[in-house]
């Protein structure tokens, strides 16, 4: 039976669901057919689909899939790892906004928002997901009918429209290195981008990535045959796209291009083509700058509900189509238990980097990436001093400020910020940049865990939209004169160890760091004195750069006050994880006191289960290496 009538065989229309979903619910003509929508998702995968113009790629099925309908080019993930992405998704709002940025970080929306499955289930879809979810929020009301390994449109009521996810996982990082491994695509024919060394384990873990993109385009065929099987196609709108670039590393993690770049197809049945974008057509290409923060408002806009204002996305397709930006944007927190913060923005031709903490090398040490074989051979020739300039980044502290095209440089190794003649560019997507952390009212600029402590009684989004609370243009003005690296700042940062509001006083001590000994030198007893602040942030930090740069006496107070401050179950998960993390950047000044940091209790009960093993990664590295 087609979803498109009731279980007695009438057709299923506006009528039949306006009894019970309420009036105005649905923006729709009476009489008019309700489309079934189907997502097909698989994880860390860019535009790696012959449909994509990738000759190594056998993906016939997807391929197909584009032949009938269209790909987006200009598609984004907006975060380049799995669970920010998918909180991106399931909210329609970007997780900067909400405090939800870090990597399987727990955070709450306010009450009146909704995860967009339930606005379907109140218009009368069944919503299936099988079966991940792993967003960055707790659930708001019941979000799915079933949401498991058995989710799908099959366990429907008889004529019911449906809203289904399948989330193919073969083409995860971790199924990259998976040994043994019997290879299919040729590993002398991958093509090595130029940050990765051409090494054997490269090229062989390259090649069993695309081998995994083979089996998940089967697994997606399947899930299409089904539907046909089903007589369900010619009601149905699909989707395929990836959860955010290739599982390698330099892609996966990093708000590069290749990290955030993802391949989007959906294919529109006869029947709705009605609810088709002007530029739609079979085998069709699309330029438009689409983001996984408009997907949710693009699936209400389809199923004839108008987005709520609050989302901050925009539909691309059905009724409700918005406004097209000229950019789209991406970003990156914590990575399982290292911090970084960057952000991103691309247009049609051009990325943007933004890196507020540009003393981090890019490769820091996030113990699932280096398990890649990659990785530890790129690392082990970094060590020999083998390799060529653009492999040799990876491994070294960032630049404030990146810019790349895409056009001439596609694997982002040529960094034109320095460049004269592009400087109105960098003007440009830097402009944008700070305008969309004005808009959404970004509260990455404050450490983690006092996102949580300054949304007490809220949450993260409403803090953050409460000036008493998050002074932003306060707070980010200084974080981007931190990020600067100029060195005529250092007599503002040492004014502003000095400032009421703890996250000012953070970027402060935070920039210090960042210029290192003479900055250091410089601020000195200032750096002492914030080894006594009231925010365990600050002291943290302050410790840090005077345990790196310091004398002996301010490395041993340094890293007292990094072993006073870690415990878990005094300062919490966020606290000690920033503190292990200063302890590890200390290296061998912090070995004296070695059996006082391996003592350091890492539990914190209080903390959110998915934030609590990250520290105690970070003291089984420090306990392996002390």
């Amino acid at each position: 039976m087609s979803s498109s009538s009731t279980a007695n065989g009438a057709p299923l229309t506006r009528r039949g669901f306006a009894a019970t979903i309420g009036a105005g619910a649905l923006a729709r003509g009476a009489g008019e057919p309700l489309p079934n929508i189907l997502w097909i998702t698989c994880e860390d995968t860019g535009q790696a689909l012959g449909a994509y113009g990738d000759t190594y790629s056998v993906t016939p099925n997807l391929d197909g899939l584009a032949a009938r309908g269209i790909r987006y080019r200009n598609a984004w993930s907006n975060a380049p790892v799995c669970a920010p992405a998918r909180t991106t998704i399931i909210s329609g709002l970007y997780p900067p906004s909400t405090g939800a940025e870090h990597m399987r970080s727990m955070t709450r929306l306010p009450e009146d928002m909704k995860m967009y499955p339930c606005f379907l289930r109140e218009a009368g879809y069944y919503t299936s997901n099988n079966s991940k979810e792993d967003y960055n929020l707790e659930h708001t009301g019941r979000v799915w009918d079933d949401s498991s390994n058995k989710g799908h449109w099959r366990n429907r009521k008889a004529g019911q429209p449906f809203f289904s996810i399948f989330n193919l996982t073969i083409t995860h990082e971790s199924q990259i290195h998976r040994r043994p491994h019997t290879l299919v695509h040729d590993p002398s024919k991958v093509r090595v981008p130029a940050y990765h060394p051409d090494t054997p384990e490269v090229r062989h873990d390259w090649a069993q990535y695309y081998d995994n993109i083979t089996t998940m385009d089967q697994q997606a065929g399947a899930l299409l045959r089904q539907l046909e099987q089903d007589g369900m196609a010619r009601d149905t709108i699909v989707f395929f796209y990836g959860d955010h670039g290739a599982g390698m590393p330099r892609s996966k993690r990093y708000p590069y291009n290749s990290g955030l770049q993802v391949p989007l197809i959906v294919h529109i049945a006869e029947k709705f083509r009605h609810l088709a974008p002007k530029d739609y057509r079979p085998g069709g290409v699309s330029d438009r700058m689409a983001a996984f923060v408009d997907l949710a408002p693009t699936v209400l806009s389809l199923a004839g509900i108008r987005p709520p204002d609050y989302m901050q996305g925009s539909a691309f397709l059905g009724r409700h189509i918005g406004p097209e930006r000229s950019y789209n944007y991406g970003f990156r927190g914590r990575m399982d238990e290292r911090y970084d913060m960057v952000r991103s923005v691309r247009d049609r031709r051009y990325v943007y980097l933004r890196n507020y903490m540009p003393h981090l090398i890019y490769g820091q040490h996030v113990g699932t990436m280096f398990q890649m074989p990659t990785t530890q051979v790129w690392k082990k020739l970094y060590d020999e001093g083998k390799l060529n300039p653009a492999q040799r980044r990876f491994w070294e502290t960032k630049p404030p400020e990146e810019l790349y095209d895409l056009e001439n440089d596609r694997d982002e190794v040529n960094n034109l910020a320095g460049s004269p003649e592009h400087q109105e560019t960098l003007k440009r997507l830097r402009t944008a940049q700070q305008d969309l952390a004005l808009k959404i009212r970004d509260v990455g600029f404050l450490p983690e865990g006092e996102i949580h402590s300054r949304s007490q009684g809220s949450t993260p989004y409403q803090m953050g939209h409460d000036d008493k609370r998050y002074p932003m243009k306060k707070i980010v003005g200084l974080a981007e004169r931190a990020a600067s690296l100029n060195p005529g700042v250092t007599p503002g940062l040492i004014q502003s160890l000095g400032d009421p509001d703890s996250a000012v006083r953070y970027w402060a001590a935070l920039g210090l760091r960042m210029r290192g000994g003479d900055a250091v030198k410089t601020a000195g007893e200032a750096l002492r004195k914030a080894l006594g602040d009231p925010s365990p942030y600050v002291r943290i930090v302050a410790a840090e750069a005077l345990g790196r740069y310091g004398g002996e006496e301010d490395v041993r107070q340094a890293v007292a006050t990094l072993v006073d401050t870690a415990p878990a179950d005094k300062n919490g998960a966020y606290v000690c994880l920033r503190a292990l993390i200063a302890i590890d950047s200390l290296g061998a000044r912090a070995r004296p006191m070695a059996a006082a940091i391996k003592a350091i209790p890492v539990e914190d009960a209080k903390a959110a289960e998915r934030a609590q093993g990250y520290p105690a990664r970070m003291m089984r590295k420090l306990r392996a290496e002390l």
